[in-house]
């Protein structure tokens, strides 16, 4: 991401003032710029040469993340469900034929009515205008579709139980770099010009990196950057500093952005092509010349982390990285014992960091994202299981040549041949992150649960996402008979309290954080643990709302009960509602005992 700096004089040098893009004709049939508004094309240019991989992408995730709501098909039924957050009322309905939110507060009413979708895979957020003012908010429920539930659109990450909705969100300053197109290089402004840059919609990239991990970018020609500054600037309607300098026209162009971007700036609404190509204008005219995922420009320089080269891969996983790097929210924990501020910067917790988290494993410099996943489509379900079976070990073994034979993949992990256990997958990618729909997502930071990191800094050993009934010393002793490994017992206390004959599972549900929380809950609940329901029941009312729907998950697994009761309430509402199923349960599990 700091790496794609070298994007930012592109993506802005060759706006040449409000000119529109498809004004600016293609200079030579070269490839010297691709990250300019004048560089991209557009996606409708790359359906003809591309038939069968347009075809299936214009149907994909990727390509339907921001949509119209006048024209898209959307699963919510907008049919009068309510939600409640604290004091307030949220209504979904159709209103003369369009889709509608109307918030209701002790102080009064407001009708949103909605104008854009976002998502559609595991969930729907929404994006709407109310009366006459144009300008588009973040609605505050989002529709689940694993569950066919509301929920408050805030408990859709690791925030506390918020007292009242909030609409306070521009969309074109929240969500719209993410979930959209735009030029790569308006994602760059903070890369180049340090962390005093005031915010802006693109101040997401290698900040959230350890140092040692993050791309480097350098000025080619400072007064030709500043003058691509100032055309982008002008291009959104604003008005370029003088004297125009790289260090004025940096800041100006971040306050322009948020202050001005909104939809009719973006490339295109939605993931398009270009997106993750970046711009190709030059290859829709001279399809001989390939687009790039690599930064190229007259005007700036990136260079790799240290000791690195920017393999096609690398640049593959940065493009991949611009939106799936999710550590935005003020959650204070990671990974790895780590901090979301600081130096010690472990991985991301939720779903959507994945692209950051697989730049910090061991394969991001010769295996790709695209790998495993392909963008132009929705990854079957099949497929994605079959690559956490033995069956998938190929994809490891391709470099990891040794491990290649059933025997040699035994050996190595000391699992029986062709065992679940075997899976290079299962246990160097573990599920242990809050997926989307209440389950959990693979960590995708490639490591071995026998990471010092792993065992001593965070709950619960990964190797309990398996062996679910086995107490701390057990495997903490295993794993060190088996791999000649040594761990910390006083580490190992303070995670889990004095008797290390404890089950890491039950301990992390009392003494863990609320991400270590939550696995232990989801792993319990798909193990149909009878015995620890009453642990989790007390986290339906969590202080992190998003933490009471994984539990409420798991209770619904564990006892084939729906458990009713409205986890978005506020906690004290929660809490007597728990009580009231508890009490319900236990009568019916009295009942059934012979």
């Amino acid at each position: 991401m700091r790496g794609f700096a070298v994007c930012v004089a592109l993506c802005l040098g060759a706006c040449h003032g409000a000119e529109t893009p498809s004004r600016v004709p293609v200079a030579a049939a070269t490839l010297t710029s691709n990250v300019l508004r004048a560089d991209y094309a557009g996606s409708r240019a790359c359906g003809d040469c591309h038939g069968a991989i347009y075809a299936s992408w214009e149907k994909s995730p990727m390509r339907n993340m921001t949509r119209d709501a006048a024209t898209a098909t959307i699963q919510a039924p907008f049919d009068g469900a309510q939600l409640h957050v604290g004091t307030d009322t949220i209504t979904m309905s159709t209103i003369d034929g369009q889709r509608a939110m109307t918030i209701a507060t002790p102080t009064g009413t407001t009708q949103w009515r909605v104008t854009k979708v976002v998502g559609g895979r595991y969930r729907e957020d929404f994006v709407g205008v109310s009366g006459s003012d144009p300008v588009e908010h973040v609605l505050p429920a989002t529709f689940v579709v694993s569950n066919h539930g509301w929920r408050y659109k805030g408990y859709s990450v690791m925030v506390r139980e918020r007292p009242a909705a909030s609409v306070k969100g521009a969309w074109a300053q929240e969500c719209i770099g993410c979930h959209n197109t735009l030029p790569l290089g308006t994602y760059l402004y903070d890369d180049l010009f340090g962390p005093s840059l005031p915010a802006y919609q693109g101040k997401m990239s290698d900040r959230v990196m350890p140092p040692t991990l993050a791309w480097r970018s350098f000025s080619r020609d400072d007064s030709a950057l500043a003058r691509a500054l100032g055309d982008e600037i002008r291009y959104l309607g604003g008005t370029a500093p003088e004297p125009l300098t790289l260090r004025s026209a940096l800041p100006a162009a971040a306050t322009t952005s948020e202050q001005r971007l909104d939809g009719k700036h973006l490339v295109e609404l939605g993931i398009g092509c270009e997106a993750c190509h970046n711009g190709a204008r030059v290859h829709a005219a001279a399809p001989d010349v390939k687009p790039d995922f690599a930064a190229t420009s007259p005007l700036l320089r990136m260079a790799p982390p240290p000791g690195q080269t920017g393999t096609r891969a690398q640049w593959i996983n940065h493009a991949c990285a611009k939106c799936h790097t999710v550590l935005f929210t003020q959650y204070p924990w990671t990974w790895e014992g780590g901090k979301r501020r600081g130096t010690n910067l472990g991985g991301s917790t939720t779903t959507s960091g994945e692209g950051r988290d697989f730049q910090l494993g061991g394969c991001a410099t010769q295996m790709a994202c695209t790998t495993c996943h392909d963008p132009h489509t929705e990854d079957p379900p099949a497929k994605l299981r079959e690559l956490a079976t033995p069956a998938g070990n190929h994809v490891c073994t391709t470099c990891h040549a040794q491990y290649a034979t059933p025997a040699a993949t035994a050996a190595h992990s000391h699992h029986g041949p062709n065992s679940a256990g075997t899976s290079c997958i299962a246990c160097h990618m573990a599920k242990k992150n809050m997926g989307l729909d209440y389950a959990l997502d693979r960590y995708h930071r490639i490591g071995s649960p026998t990471d010092a990191a792993r065992v001593e800094g965070d709950r619960p050993l990964e190797c309990a996402l398996c062996h679910a009934d086995k107490g701390v010393e057990a495997l903490t002793a295993q794993m060190e008979t088996w791999w000649g490994k040594h761990f910390d017992r006083a580490k190992l206390r303070a995670l889990y309290g004095a008797d290390l004959a404890v089950n890491p599972l039950r301990a992390t549900l009392v003494m863990g954080k609320p991400h270590e929380q939550a696995v232990a809950i989801s792993v319990l609940g798909d193990a149909k643990d009878a015995a620890a329901v009453e642990l989790i029941a007390p986290h339906l009312a969590h202080d992190y709302p998003l933490v009471r729907y994984f539990a409420q998950r798991a209770l619904q697994t564990i006892t084939g009960d729906p458990v009713a009761v409205d986890v978005g309430a506020p906690a004290a509402a929660v809490r007597t509602a728990t009580a009231q199923w508890l009490a319900r349960y236990r009568a019916r599990i009295s009942a059934a005992a012979p």
